[in-house]
């Protein structure tokens, strides 16, 4: 009996989300110097869990939508290879365009007061052709029927 109940407790356990986090910062916590255009200006590790099986590759999009304009696209990236991790100062994947209009990360910069940064990644049953030209919203709709999970994670970034 008590296997069958251990048995049964399997079977109808509920699947753990998929997650994406940092592995310098706490989720919602202040995001380190040398992320962000004051200090090396270097994209933050990411550790990836519970990817579900029919991943091919990801796509990321970092923002602020608290900049005064209403929307700062700091990251865009997609193509990236399946893996459980992504490391520091590193753009396994296709860099898209953000919105200084460069193909490549550029760190919390607010240009006033604490502004909230969101790290947004899609599991993605499929590559994308995309030209490097890329921006956050061709990304979303080109996703759109593709993504499989998302999450994401959060940090703050007030300039000295």
């Amino acid at each position: 009996m008590k296997y069958l109940f251990i048995l049964l407790s399997f079977l109808v356990l509920p699947k753990k989300p998929f997650t994406v986090k940092s592995v310098d910062f706490a989720e919602g916590n202040h995001i380190p110097f040398k992320f962000t255009c004051d200090g090396q200006n270097i994209s933050p590790g990411m550790i990836i869990e519970n990817i579900p099986k029919k991943t091919k590759f990801f796509a990321l999009i970092m923002d602020d939508i608290e900049s005064p304009n209403g929307e700062f696209v700091h990251w865009v990236m997609f193509n990236i290879p399946k893996s459980d991790k992504i490391a520091e100062n590193t753009a396994p994947g296709v860099v898209g365009k953000n919105s200084i209009g460069m193909n490549k990360y550029f760190g919390p910069c607010p240009p006033n007061g604490i502004h909230t940064y969101n790290f947004k990644l899609y599991a993605i049953d499929d590559s994308l052709y995309l030209p490097k030209e890329t921006g956050k919203a061709e990304l979303l709709k080109a996703i759109q029927g593709h993504v499989l999970a998302e999450s994401k994670f959060t940090g703050k970034y007030n300039r000295q």
